[in-house]
């Protein structure tokens, strides 16, 4: 039987850091019920990462029941035995771009706007230290507007680039239908990505 976490009515992070906890019992199946799209989708990708299968059902206008059981081995695991059979080259910086508007410094808007598109289509010449780039408040239509901006970060993606991009700020922005690019994501994700970073470059 699966043991059940009621998170609706919390806000973003609290349903996976209780979801975690959850986890720390080692449950062979649980269900998470929550009240919003990106809870269910931050949930889902914790119980993915942490060896379970999970499924997201919509079962009212403000209800979604992530349910899972044990998949096996999970996907942090198998990175730590990936690293830990490594040839002993030193690693590239793990270097994060942390995104909290669609311009570029402070004035004019369309110069500010241009100046990210600039920004962002230069990224690349970073090479294997761009590890990681964070959209939170403003910087979550750079997700969502088509435009070159929009461009620039499918090209990352592309090229193996993680692309974070805070749920509710998309969700405040109404956007949350018109992201196109990265993984909808909460604070506590934000936070461990800053910890993990060796370097934060803040725009």
């Amino acid at each position: 039987m699966a043991e059940t976490l009621d998170c609706r009515g919390l806000v973003c992070p609290e349903p996976v850091i209780r979801t975690r906890a959850l986890l720390q019992s080692s449950p062979e199946e649980v269900e998470v019920l929550v009240d919003n799209a990106p809870a269910s989708e931050n949930v889902s990708r914790l119980l993915a990462k942490s060896g379970y299968a999970p499924q997201v059902e919509r079962r009212e206008e403000k209800l979604w029941a992530v349910t899972a059981s044990r998949a096996g081995v999970s996907c942090a695991a198998a990175e730590e035995v990936i690293a830990a059979a490594g040839n002993g080259e030193e690693k590239p910086c793990r270097t994060l771009v942390f995104l909290s508007s669609d311009t570029v410094g402070s004035g004019s808007d369309e110069l500010g706007g241009r100046l990210m598109a600039n920004f962002l289509a230069t990224l690349p010449e970073m090479g294997s230290n761009l590890w990681r780039v964070v959209m939170v408040n403003g910087g979550v239509r750079l997700a969502s507007t088509p435009g070159p901006c929009l461009d620039a970060l499918k090209k990352l993606e592309a090229n193996g680039v993680s692309l974070l991009v805070c749920g509710t700020c998309l969700d405040y922005y109404h956007l949350l239908d018109k992201k196109q690019v990265g993984e909808t994501t909460n604070m506590l994700d934000i936070v461990t990505s800053l910890d993990l970073a060796d370097k934060v470059i803040r725009v």
